[in-house]
């Protein structure tokens, strides 16, 4: 299918995703990598805690509550250098 075939459909409100290959997409600046962390065993037990009551796996609450914090230190930097 041509570009312009497709955009139209697109426009048209069809539903393209049949022509698209999703095994193959990727998310720019999504990329992951794995890394390997030691903690201290209490903080283990605090984190599959909060796991717990969130009902969702402990990776979750590492992966969210550093985001959280990456993202404030952003916010801080961003309005410190203005």
């Amino acid at each position: 299918m041509k570009t312009e075939a497709f955009d139209k459909r697109f426009d048209d409100g069809e539903d393209v995703s049949k022509y698209l290959d999703f095994s193959k997409a990727k998310r720019p600046g999504r990329e992951q990598k794995r890394v390997n962390v030691d903690f201290p065993v209490w903080m283990i037990e605090l984190l599959d805690r909060e796991a717990r009551r969130l009902g969702v796996p402990r990776q979750s609450v590492i992966k969210v509550w550093i985001a959280e914090r990456l993202d404030r230190k952003t916010q801080t930097e961003n309005r410190t250098s203005l």
